[in-house]
């Protein structure tokens, strides 16, 4: 399904609604100034996109979202993942070359207004702000529970920096270079498995994870000014290919091994404390089928990097698809990889139960049935998997919220130059990080807003296309009806979190909760009022579009 979404459902979107021309230069070309414009072979770029969409949640949400059976987790991953997640993403890519590589927050100034990019850009920025701690405590709590992963996961650091200079300096074959990059990486598997590594108990009154946590931000912060060609896009390649072939293995075990699927199709006796399935497993699982911080990747720096415009449906679209075969693999692991339907349920007796950790003991299980491979090393294996997924995510969501800062410094009247830029971000996540305690884990605290914002951003990022769309004189319902579908979905999980929150007591929650609700709301409002003189206005042509480009980069 997720096969002939790409082949067939993205092609008429590519023809029919978004109309790829590759007569448009993109805006690679036109601002290329060899830091963050700069025009990317289509595989090399599929590989930053999808590394860097496809984090922990894609494993982590299905992982939990499994409580209420396989059946309802897999159809919305299929369907989201092809009708609604890789049509946002391949959308948001276009929309944003259309626009001099422009991000959603910067679009929604010029095609729902000014209010309306405020409130846009405050959603963005909260949703930035989750996925960098949330993302950075994950990492360094699998790095505590996974030393054998330590390796590999900085290891591929230097084979990013290796490829980066082999495909742009050396101008050596990408073939060639893409196998002897895998090749190390596995390696480096291996070694990391028979060398594991662990830091001090304790190191300037910091505990391990919070000396990880500290390690990866200064990481993540190098990484996000540093030219995208010199480690951000050639780690993401590399890390893509291996990881594809990762999934490979995961779904050849499967095949070999053939595990009994002891989760339940649908689970009639969820523990008590579970919420109910509609409309919380739409934004339990968020990545793997519909999220809006994939539309922020895209626009961020995706689109800054495209060669020609119709990469954008592979590039876009097939990313999205990648993602989607990640969250299938964590939903078989999660349903498969134990013995017993009572080893499961044993696992699964409380909610926000299993995870990225379930994961990994399911799908190594699986692993070491399928092809002989030794238990620990499966483990090593797909932890390493977990923990890249989130550092190639995190160093983007890092460059991307240097961009967003910069953003809401112009929105005041000032500027903020990168460095300045990546020094707010830098402080205010490690602030948050360390917000409740020397472990580093404060970003946490955040977890349950991640799943709504996410899709909150998604649907006002649709909303955005759909005025577009009307613009130009487009079919619109392949977008307006998945958006209005994530819309509802999200603010009543929204509303139903307010009640909990509030019978909590936790204020914190509750009140960025309502942040999130009424800046978002405030935004889709603008948006509809957009449609409405949209429709009224004369349509844009393509050859103004084309016109507009040319006479656009003269004055630039």
């Amino acid at each position: 399904m997720l096969l002939a979404g790409y082949f067939l459902y993205s092609k008429f979107l590519a023809r029919r609604i978004y109309q790829l021309n590759d007569e448009f230069v993109t805006a690679a070309h036109t601002y290329r100034d060899g830091v963050d414009y700069v025009p990317t072979n289509r595989f090399v770029l599929w590989g930053h996109h999808f590394t860097s969409v496809a984090g922990v949640a894609p494993i982590a949400g299905p992982a939990i979202a499994i409580i209420w059976g396989w059946l309802p987790a897999f159809l919305w991953v299929t369907i989201g993942a092809v009708f609604i997640g890789a049509m946002h993403d391949f959308g948001a890519l276009w929309a944003s070359n259309r626009n001099k590589g422009q991000s959603v927050g910067t679009l929604s100034g010029r095609y729902i207004g000014k209010r309306g990019r405020t409130m846009f850009l405050a959603v963005i920025f909260l949703m930035l702000v989750m996925t960098i701690t949330i993302f950075a405590v994950l990492m360094s709590g699998l790095l505590v529970d996974q030393p054998t992963a330590v390796i590999p996961s900085w290891g591929a650091l230097i084979v990013a920096l290796g490829v980066g200079m082999a495909i742009y300096k050396l101008r050596t074959n990408l073939v060639l270079v893409t196998a002897v990059g895998v090749a190390i990486l596995y390696a480096l598997i291996w070694v990391g498995n028979e060398i594991p590594v662990v830091l001090p108990e304790t190191f300037l009154g910091l505990p391990q994870q919070g000396q990880w946590i500290v390690l990866i931000f200064i990481y993540a912060a190098i990484a996000s000014v540093l030219p995208v060609w010199v480690l951000l896009q050639p780690r993401d390649y590399i890390n893509g290919v291996q990881l594809f072939i990762a999934l490979g293995v995961i779904y050849g075990s499967v095949l070999l091994a053939r595990p009994d699927v002891v989760a339940p199709v649908i689970n009639d006796s969820v523990p008590e404390g579970t919420p109910s399935m509609i409309p919380l497993l739409f934004v339990t699982i968020a990545c793997g089928a519909i999220s809006g911080f994939h539309g922020i990747v895209a626009s961020g720096t995706t689109s800054k990097q495209l060669n020609k415009e119709t990469d954008a449906r592979f590039v876009g679209y097939f990313g999205a698809i990648g993602e989607g075969l990640l969250a299938l693999g964590s939903i078989i692991a999660v349903s498969a990889g134990f013995q017993t339907v009572a080893e499961w349920r044993d696992l699964y007796s409380e909610w926000n139960a299993g995870g990225a950790p379930a994961f990994i003991a399911g799908g190594a299980d699986i692993v070491s049935r399928g092809i002989g491979l030794e238990s620990g090393l499966s483990a090593t294996l797909l932890a390493t998997i977990v923990v890249l997924f989130a550092a190639t995510s995190m160093d983007t969501a890092l460059r991307l919220k240097r961009f967003v800062v910069q953003e809401i410094a112009q929105v005041m009247g000032f500027r903020l130059n990168m460095w300045a830029a990546t020094a707010v971000v830098l402080v205010i996540g490690l602030a948050l990080a360390f917000s409740t305690g020397a472990d580093g884990t404060g970003g946490m605290t955040l977890w349950p807003l991640f799943g709504t914002t996410n899709q909150i951003l998604a649907s006002v990022t649709m909303s955005i296309l759909v005025v577009i769309l009307i613009k130009k004189g487009r079919m619109v319902w392949p977008v307006i009806i998945p958006m209005s579908f994530v819309l509802v979905m999200s603010t009543l999980a929204l509303t139903q979190q307010l009640g909990e929150f509030w019978s909590q007591q936790n204020w914190l929650l509750l009140t960025l909760n309502v942040i999130v609700l009424v800046t978002a709301l405030w935004a889709f409002i603008e948006s509809v009022a957009a449609m409405n003189r949209a429709r009224h206005e004369p349509k844009e042509t393509e050859a103004q579009d084309l016109a507009e480009q040319l006479v656009g980069s003269r004055t630039e």
